[in-house]
């Protein structure tokens, strides 16, 4: 198998392919785990009293829908994504909930917001993935209004969240094709360096910035860690290319390597991520 480790480069095809199915495969699971980010975001709403919210790589909706429901019908909440398929399964969650909530097939970096339409903006592990996040930045200012808050939720660095990165560790000897990592982004652990993070706002156009660091505790029933590992990720991109004998080599591998995590019927591990606010002066 030749090297895939440009797969990561093309964000639009990555997401509108393996690993946008991939998440929407495994919706239910991931809002599950990812349920404590989206409570904060959610009360950010109510403390900025936000009636109009931006979500920036809202996937298939659930921080979104969570923030539609904080500011009521009488509130305005788009989501932004570039992934069509999280997207089609985003607006039909909204659809069947009755939500208010409307979503856009764009890349936030570029879009044409109308001019100071939101007083909030979120991000739930959205904004890793820009190509230029200075530019991308600026152009969600443009689309906020003077006073507007800033609030999202973005992992450390990949020695800090060792969960995250077990799977292809364990199997790193045995493949030849793990699509790599680049530290300086776009993609998981980009916003790993939070002087970089603060660096890009203020050249972004936003004030008041404060980037903290939070340890969220997550669980994963000990029957998901399979289908979580062979799906998402690195070794879900490349699982797919492989015959059936080295595929089952590689996934009892990978599954090992995860008995440190596994507690019963459950799985535990701690989500190292920064919560990150500002304001548009």
């Amino acid at each position: 198998m030749q090297p895939s480790s440009g797969i990561f480069d093309d964000q639009s095809a990555l997401w509108n392919g393996l690993a946008g199915r991939a998440w929407v495969d495994q919706q239910a699971l991931l809002d599950a785990l990812f349920r404590p980010m989206e409570a904060m975001l959610a009360q950010a709403a109510v403390d900025a009293r936000a009636t109009s919210v931006l979500d920036v790589g809202c996937g298939t909706g659930s921080t979104t829908l969570a923030l539609a429901r904080r500011v009521g019908r009488s509130g305005h909440c788009v989501g932004i994504d570039i992934s069509e398929p999280m997207l089609d399964l985003a607006r039909a969650r909204a659809e069947a909930e009755g939500a208010s909530a409307i979503f856009i097939g764009a890349d936030a970096q570029t879009h044409a917001f109308d001019p100071a339409s939101f007083d909030l903006i979120v991000s739930r592990f959205g904004v890793m993935f820009f190509s230029d996040p200075v530019a991308a930045f600026l152009n969600l200012r443009r689309g906020a209004r003077d006073g507007a808050r800033l609030a999202f939720i973005a992992w450390r660095g990949a020695d800090e969240n060792p969960f995250m990165t077990t799977a292809e560790g364990a199997v790193a000897p045995l493949l030849s094709n793990l699509p790599a990592r680049r530290p300086d982004g776009p993609g998981q652990f980009a916003f790993a360096d939070d002087r970089r993070v603060h660096a890009i706002l203020e050249e972004g156009g936003w004030a008041g910035i404060e980037i903290r660091p939070i340890d969220i505790p997550c669980i994963l029933p000990e029957s998901a860690l399979v289908p979580y590992i062979t799906r998402l990720g690195p070794l879900g991109l490349v699982l797919q290319e492989m015959d059936q004998a080295t595929r089952t080599s590689v996934v009892e591998t990978a599954r090992a390597a995860f008995d440190p995590y596994v507690d019963g019927q459950e799985v535990r591990f701690t989500a190292a991520c920064w919560m990150a606010s500002a304001q548009a002066t």
